[in-house]
């Protein structure tokens, strides 16, 4: 049987490896609802419990100071899913996901989440390993938030995105181009002191914009950067 045929879940990395017979069923169990660009998705403190599916488009997570200030958590694409703290938990959501561009969404039930894991233990682990890089992340960020200024912070945001664009041992190449009140907004800081610290960067001819992408020419020396000043 053709998977492509029958299931747009396919694409989702959560599900890699599922049965055909899984995957009709998931189809039956699943709504699914399309998102314009910059429509919420989902209301931090929100009491839904649904787990979300990205068969196309992307979404942004992010949280909300009490002064109103975005900060933004992460980026998901095709293929990604969302939501599963609170079906695990039963607690409100924890932040709020925005659809970056068009969407179109699979969502599944809470209960029929947990039977999925537990009857597909791959699955499950999963789930796992993908909770425990949202911990080790999160506490990455709040050490860097703690510890460095915010030209630094700047300095290893880029390099972790330059880590997930690898193109060789020493290159990087990211897309879409990294927009500046995008990454103020992940490290606590201002639009001006991204453009100041990118601006820097590229005049010691370590980055270089291209026409659809941000080029880091040596993340090696990116990478000496920030642990430097980690390291005082």
């Amino acid at each position: 049987m053709n998977h492509t045929q029958q299931s747009l879940l396919v694409t989702i990395e959560l599900l890699a490896d599922l049965p055909d017979e899984q995957f009709a069923k998931l189809d039956k169990a699943c709504s699914w609802n399309r998102y314009s660009a910059h429509e919420q998705i989902i209301d931090r403190d929100s009491e839904t419990r649904d787990v979300f599916f990205i068969v196309e488009g992307r979404v942004r997570v992010s949280n909300y100071s009490l002064s109103g200030r975005e900060i933004t958590l992460d980026d998901l694409s095709e293929g990604a899913h969302f939501g599963e703290l609170s079906a695990i938990d039963h607690q409100p959501r924890s932040a709020s996901v925005m659809a970056l561009e068009d969407c179109h969404l699979a969502l599944l039930s809470p209960d029929r989440f947990a039977e999925l894991c537990m009857e597909n233990p791959q699955i499950g682990f999963r789930v796992m390993r993908s909770l425990a890089h949202i911990v080790r992340l999160s506490n990455e960020r709040i050490m860097d938030l703690s510890t460095l200024a915010a030209n630094n912070r700047v300095q290893a945001e880029l390099l972790r995105q330059a880590r997930n664009h690898m193109v060789d041992d020493l290159k990087a190449e990211i897309v879409p181009i990294p927009v500046h009140s995008d990454m103020a907004s992940r490290v606590s800081t201002t639009r001006e002191t991204v453009a100041r610290v990118m601006n820097d960067l590229a005049r010691r001819g370590l980055v270089k914009r291209q026409k659809d992408s941000m080029v880091v020419l040596d993340v090696d020396v990116l990478q000496d950067m920030v642990e430097e000043v980690k390291g005082e």
